[in-house]
């Protein structure tokens, strides 16, 4: 029987502080990933994104702001473009075929707040990819705690995508040691997503991505 099946992917990035050291490390272990960037900071730092997707990396979009989840944004077309679309065209030729998109969750919870109905409707027009996840450790707010976290995260059965964060808040010096750690238990890493974290493919639905869909305001219950 085969160890674990390990989808690895690092969010809200990127960070000229932490997005190399990933990197180095990625190379180093020959381990594939998706960068989950923002907007905002992908204007300041793109270089960083070009340098993953040159060295074999999948660069997704995970919104402008990354300031409130989708679902709890005004539910208009407007505000879809301006954190999905204006960040799309941002990423330009980086982009993955499939225009892999991840939403903020807001600690990793899963639920009906994490797109509009205008984020959806944008979504699906645009042709996107919707990623979510099974396995959010928490690095980005214990950066000494998380490892174990993970590794028992990632002990299955089921396929896993875990999620990380390059942020300069230090958990990302451990990333080599347990990465190791994953290699020990006799982990296999794939690029690609489990089925099962993605209820959208490219424009239409492959899950229930209606549960990831707040109700318009007034709309019957």
């Amino acid at each position: 029987m085969g160890g674990p099946v390990v989808t690895l992917s690092f969010d809200n990035g990127p960070e000229p502080e932490v997005t190399p050291g990933v990197l180095e490390v990625l190379r180093a272990r020959g381990v594939p990933a998706t960068f989950f960037v923002l907007g905002h900071k992908l204007a300041a730092h793109r270089h960083l994104a070009e340098r993953a997707h040159a060295e074999g990396h999948w660069i997704g979009n995970h919104s402008w702001t990354h300031a409130r989840p989708l679902g709890e944004l005004p539910d208009d077309a407007g505000t879809a473009e301006a954190e999905i679309g204006r960040t799309q065209d941002l990423i330009g030729e980086l982009s993955h075929p499939d225009r892999l998109f991840r939403p903020l969750g807001g600690g990793g919870a899963l639920g009906p707040h994490l797109l509009s109905g205008a984020a959806l409707a944008y979504l699906v027009e645009g042709g996107f990819t919707c990623v979510l996840w099974n396995a959010v450790p928490g690095d980005f707010r214990d950066p000494e705690g998380w490892p174990d976290r993970a590794l028992e995260m990632c002990r299955g059965p089921d396929p896993v995508a875990l999620v990380l964060h390059d942020l300069p808040n230090g958990a990302m010096r451990h990333l080599d040691r347990f990465l190791g750690r994953l290699a020990d238990a006799g982990a296999r890493f794939e690029q690609g997503f489990p089925e099962a974290c993605i209820p959208l493919r490219r424009g239409k639905a492959s899950g229930p991505i209606e549960r990831y869909v707040t109700p318009r305001a007034g709309a019957a219950a």
